[in-house]
């Protein structure tokens, strides 16, 4: 049994945090029948660690709250995927380091790499961050075909075609915020910043397959998954829900 100062010591947390997790219900300790202390067992230490892995994912405290209490919560299979993520992060990393290393070796006096094999080893490098990062879900989600054509794709383009998806990818960001500073879902830099993405989207996807249904529920994803809405919380808070309205809005209007 672990008393909160012996239990923050161990998880890095504060008493002030694990005090609020059992103020809220997310964690809540045994009582000491003398003192009224709060003390932590094994049971709760476990769902602690719980806590603490789906947070570095991500996600907000109240959605990690039901899916431990949920009735079909299957602590095994979490786990599973955590290490599946954690794989893929440290996959990711490495492709990092060695991409860092690479260019130091040139600055110190290594062989100089040409701008054609700098290119190409943009694009390897793109393709393998995307494969560590959504490799493994995109392949059980859209089969193994999908994923190594988008990756053929990638690895395939000219640097003017290069060139033309980097523009398309700051453009539709850039036109996005424009829209959330005026909160207008229906305004031209909405439509833009969906005209932009679509076509940004249409060099990983097979020619076709960004239809208005496919695009709504792409940017319907951005606005559930934890993954995808920290990255648009970088251009503003609430994006990826102001996102996925604007896709529905833009094709609301050209049907």
């Amino acid at each position: 049994m672990y008393t909160i100062k012996q239990l923050a010591g161990l998880s890095g947390l504060t008493p002030r945090t694990l005090r609020h997790y059992d103020a809220t219900g997310l964690l809540c300790p045994r009582r000491d029948r003398k003192n009224g202390y709060r003390l932590y067992g094994p049971d709760e230490v476990d769902r602690l660690q719980q806590i603490l892995l789906y947070r570095e994912m991500g996600l907000p405290l109240e959605e990690i709250g039901r899916i431990l209490d949920a009735p079909d919560f299957d602590r095994a299979g979490a786990l599973r995927e955590h290490l599946e993520r954690l794989l893929e992060r440290r996959q990711e990393m490495d492709l990092m380091i060695h991409a860092v290393r690479s260019t130091l070796d040139e600055i110190k006096g290594g062989d100089a790499m040409t701008g054609k094999e700098k290119f190409e080893g943009m694009k390897r490098l793109a393709v393998e961050e995307n494969e560590a990062a959504y490799g493994g879900e995109a392949r059980r989600k859209y089969g193994d075909a999908a994923v190594d054509g988008s990756n053929a794709r990638l690895a395939g383009m000219s640097r003017r075609e290069w060139d033309q998806m980097k523009e398309e990818e700051t453009g539709y960001l850039e036109a996005l915020r424009r829209a959330m500073e005026a909160d207008d879902v229906d305004s031209g830099d909405a439509r833009e910043a969906v005209r932009l993405h679509a076509a940004w989207l249409a060099h990983y996807w097979p020619e076709g397959a960004v239809t208005p249904q496919a695009h709504t529920g792409l940017a319907e994803m951005y606005a559930q998954d934890a993954r995808f809405r920290a990255f648009y919380e970088k251009t503003a808070p609430g994006c990826a829900a102001f996102f996925s309205r604007a896709v529905k809005a833009y094709y609301a209007s050209v049907s």
